[in-house]
């Protein structure tokens, strides 16, 4: 294996693990939800381990049906408020926020992202989203989404937007020169002045460059929407693929994309979510995987999904079959994630209370459940066939999966070269392999 690519590893940090019911667990603490030590303790494993980032999703309402009473991600931290803080807890590893386009300003994403890019000295990203849930909307004062592709135009003006002002300030735009009193050299802060369909923004920005240029652009969307705006603006893709044969064939779509838009293919990386349930050997992490399902509640699984599914799971049997879900291009939701769930119920014969279960750790991800050696070779796989450039990891707990995958998975890794032993760079580009963007 060649010493210039290897893999890149990501934490997709839910509070307390991937299995939605996982707060129910022994191990847990109690009241641990909004506890900076627990991702701090997570924060600590991965930079120990040599991750490249920390991945911090959002969700802007707490959902409807009184949801919030069965648990996480609720009660959760706000992603640039909880990135600033593990900022100063550590030295090298990268921390990815998550901002939606659709409803957060340009101005205000611009503030944030840089904010915790200086803070970092150069280790942030910024998660792009458009955001598809129907309690968001009431949450900001509307009364029906956006369609599905205005999402994505607004998002696309909204990037322009915060490029422009990440680099309103030239790169050695502070003069600090205290015998003339100048702070900045004149000329090298520059307002923006857009002018777009759904933004208006003077500018400049209030921060000088990132020592990286930008902040990392990380996208999740794999529609056909998503994927084409994926090719033309981000550098790091986020995606759900529950097998090899859809990993592979996402990535040459994207890929093809990418070079459509006049990009170098290794420009953008891909990252699918891999959930995972490691043990000392294939059974024992088999029995930790069943131990782990016994904790799920089927009817939060099924409500929290709706907004997804379109359909309200909770008024079926729960030991009869899926019932048909609509097809992803004709809603105006999360096509993408809509398209997975539908493939396994349509595939894998499952009953709604066995779908459930599936959902609840894996949602719409690869899963692998087995010993190190077992997670080791499945992510060489992906690798080595071009399907993945790295992954994001959704241990089904954290600390203790997230643990067991550094101490037992990552000297795999190390050993057959696929992953680094050290830090060669500081900022998240270097982590990457990334270009400095100017």
């Amino acid at each position: 294996m060649s010493q210039d690519r290897q893999i890149h590893l990501s934490l997709f940090a839910l509070p307390h693990g991937q299995l939605a019911s996982a707060w129910r667990l022994p191990e847990i603490p109690a009241h641990s939800t909004n506890d900076l030590s627990q991702y701090a303790e997570a924060a600590r494993i991965i930079e120990d381990a040599k991750f490249d980032a920390f991945f911090i999703a959002d969700k802007l309402s707490a959902g409807a049906d009184e949801s919030w009473q069965y648990g996480p991600p609720v009660d959760a931290f706000e992603p640039f408020s909880l990135g600033g803080a593990l900022a100063a807890l550590t030295d090298k590893l990268g921390i990815i926020a998550t901002a939606s386009t659709t409803f957060q300003h340009p101005y205000l994403i611009s503030r944030s992202v840089l904010a915790l890019d200086h803070l970092s000295k150069g280790r942030s990203g910024w998660n792009i989203v458009t955001s598809y849930s129907p309690d968001t909307v009431k949450n900001f004062g509307q009364s029906e989404h956006l369609p599905h592709d205005e999402r994505y135009e607004i998002a696309e003006e909204a990037i322009e937007v915060v490029r422009e002002l990440c680099c309103s300030w030239g790169e050695d735009a502070v003069a600090w020169d205290r015998e003339a009193g100048t702070y900045t050299q004149p000329g090298s802060v520059q307002a923006i002045d857009h002018k777009g369909h759904y933004f208006t923004v003077a500018g400049p920005g209030e921060f000088r460059r990132s020592v990286q240029g930008e902040p990392v652009r990380v996208q999740a969307g794999s529609s056909a929407r998503g994927v084409a705006f994926a090719a033309k603006h981000a550098e790091i893709v986020f995606t759900a693929q529950t097998t090899l044969e859809e990993g592979v064939n996402f990535a040459s779509k994207l890929r093809a994309e990418v070079t459509a838009a006049g990009r170098a293919q290794e420009e953008v990386l891909i990252t699918p979510g891999f959930s995972y349930v490691v043990g000392s050997t294939d059974e024992e992490a088999k029995r930790a995987h069943e131990a782990f399902l016994d904790t799920v509640q089927p009817e939060h699984i099924l409500g929290s999904i709706r907004d997804v599914v379109q359909i309200d799971l909770r008024e079926y049997p729960l030991d009869g079959p899926v019932p048909k879900l609509p097809d992803p291009e004709s809603v105006q939701g999360h096509q993408s994630r809509l398209g997975v769930y539908k493939r396994i119920a349509e595939t894998e014969n499952l009953s709604l209370r066995e779908f459930a279960k599936r959902v609840a750790g894996q949602r719409g991800h690869h899963q692998i459940v087995g010993s190190p050696e077992r997670l080791a070779d499945e992510m060489q796989r992906w690798f080595e066939s071009g399907a993945a450039d790295g992954f994001n990891l959704m241990p089904y707990t954290i600390p203790g999966q997230l643990r067991e995958f550094a101490e037992h998975v990552v000297p795999i890794l190390q050993d057959r070269g696929l992953f680094r032993r050290e830090y060669t760079g500081s900022t998240l580009r270097e982590h990457f392999g990334l270009p400095y963007r100017g």
